[in-house]
Order: structure tokens, then C-alpha cells, then sequence
């Protein structure tokens, strides 16, 4: 594994277990395997049949440990929303 691939992989599983011990995540997560897709772009695949992958684009100012975060964090928050039945009003 590239040592770059290594240290995201690295930094994404040390912000999985603080947001895990912080309460901010419902279930353990482990990430277990990371591809580089493109330049500053990575795939975070998970071993959990909850949350398969996350994907994390870049922009040169941004650091991976504060995008990866707050991507997780709204994964999360996206996967326990309340599903509405067809045809139900959204609330104003």
C-alpha cells in the first residue's frame, strides 16, 4: 500500500473511533480499504453492510481529516433521517 494511501487510511480510522467514542456514531466503523480514484479524490470502503463507502474529493486548501468528518458525520445523519412514504407532505 502507498504510504499516502496508508496515512489517509490511517487518519480516517482514527476519526471513525473518536466520532465512535464522542457518541456522533451510532455503530463501530472500520475502514478497510481506501483507493486513490484521483488526484486528492479517495474511496473509503467500509467493512459494515450499513455504510459500504464514502467517497472524499479535495480541494487544494482542504484537509482530508476535516472533509472526511464532516462527510461522515452527514452520511450518518442522511442514513437514520426518516423515510417519507409517497405522496407524504414534507413539513414547511
Amino acid at each position: 500500500m502507498e504510504p499516502d494511501i496508508q496515512r489517509i487510511k490511517l487518519q480516517a480510522q482514527t476519526i471513525l473511533d473518536q466520532l465512535f467514542t464522542e457518541h456522533s456514531l451510532p455503530f463501530e466503523l472500520s475502514a478497510h480499504l481506501v483507493d486513490r480514484i484521483g488526484i486528492n479524490e479517495y474511496i473509503i470502503r467500509f467493512h459494515d453492510s450499513r455504510l459500504h463507502s464514502i467517497d472524499i474529493s479535495l480541494a487544494s486548501n482542504q484537509s482530508f481529516k476535516d472533509v472526511f468528518r464532516k462527510s461522515i458525520l452527514d452520511r450518518i445523519t442522511r442514513l437514520h433521517a426518516p423515510v417519507l412514504k409517497f405522496g407524504t407532505p414534507l413539513a414547511a
